[in-house]
């Protein structure tokens, strides 16, 4: 498995287990899937990137960036922007345990938005989760 596999994999898992987002989003609304509609409310793991960062010779360390989209059927962008906090706060504090022999430097979310569907009756919000992934 990739790394970037291995952070979505270990994201999902920390969100299922947050009560704070699972009280906003049940754990069977976090998928990786290409449903649209989205379940709503739901955590739709989305599209990754992955850049050598160039700062060893064993070229080890990989930048991974990892897309998050939230959806919820509301009149307002008020839901999606609770549901992005919660995902904000249970993303941070622990590092996360990566599997494969991978092994996380740092996460934060450096980027995050949300927009009216154009369907008039969802809200939608994405987030962006970048690490930084020493590989074995």
């Amino acid at each position: 498995m990739g790394a970037d596999i291995e952070v979505q994999k270990a994201i999902r898992a920390r969100l299922v287990a947050s009560p704070a987002v699972t009280a906003l989003v049940p754990a069977t609304g976090i998928v990786d899937s290409h449903q649209r509609p989205a379940p709503r409310p739901g955590i739709i793991l989305g599209e990754s990137q992955l850049r050598d960062e160039g700062t060893s010779l064993q070229r080890a360390h990989t930048r991974v960036w990892h897309t998050l989209h939230i959806w919820k059927r509301e009149p307002s962008l008020e839901g999606v922007k609770a549901i992005s906090a919660a995902v904000r706060g249970a993303l941070r504090g622990d590092r996360l345990s990566l599997g494969g022999g991978y092994h996380l430097g740092d996460l934060r979310v450096s980027d995050g938005r949300s927009m009216r569907d154009p369907d008039g009756e969802t809200s939608h919000a994405v987030l962006t989760v970048e690490c930084l992934v020493v590989e074995p």
